[in-house]
């Protein structure tokens, strides 16, 4: 079986690359739903570092350099549950090591806005996470999660992360997503550890 902790031999530069990978689902009926937070995140750092999106194999893709790292973002334009394939497809093709990807979603038992950043995990019922570790081999990624929080018993789960951001959360969403951007780049400067450290839960 495929082995993602063995595919190449990681060369010095690839250290220096990252993908961060924000899930969600493409069409304009979704842009602004919780469950596409991964793609706003993913849109917010490329609108910072003045980068465009272009589509390719099975994503939208960008990337830029910030004191010395390669960040490359990607939007799988499959399916969410499908988002897998293009994370696979891209970490190959960038040569990218798997402790270098960073993948960006949605949590619904995290308070709304809260980041909580793992290097590994299970997908939480989350099948856009299920997919990635299915086409990885592995649990062993680190993802950022973005609560949405939905509270217990207050409806059908799936209208809900489907359904877009009620007027308080938009009005606080582009501070939480300039959070999250910091995040990303910590993750990238300063490694997981210390990122988790500095923002987990805020």
């Amino acid at each position: 079986m495929f082995s993602f902790l063995k595919w190449f031999k990681t060369p010095p530069l690839a250290m220096q690359k990252f993908l961060i990978v924000g899930l969600g689902n493409i069409g304009q009926q979704y842009e602004n739903t919780r469950h596409n937070i991964g793609f706003a995140v993913v849109d917010a750092l490329a609108k910072k570092h003045e980068v465009d999106f272009e589509s390719v194999k099975s994503a939208l893709k960008t990337q830029f350099r910030h004191k010395g790292k390669t960040f490359v973002l990607i939007k799988p334009t499959t399916l969410m549950n499908r988002s897998g394939k293009a994370v696979r497809y891209w970490a190959l093709k960038e040569r990218i090591p798997l402790q270098n990807i960073l993948v960006i979603t949605d949590d619904l038992h995290l308070p709304f806005g809260s980041i909580r950043i793992r290097t590994k995990g299970s997908p939480g019922g989350h099948n856009g996470l299920k997919d990635v570790e299915d086409q990885l081999n592995t649990p062993h990624y680190s993802r950022l999660r973005f609560g949405i929080g939905q509270e217990e018993g207050s409806g059908n789960q799936v209208d809900f992360v489907l359904g877009e951001w009620n007027a308080e959360e938009a009005d606080q969403l582009p501070e939480r997503l300039k959070q999250c951007a910091a995040a990303v780049l910590s993750f990238g400067l300063q490694g997981p550890a210390k990122t988790m450290n500095a923002f987990n839960g805020t």
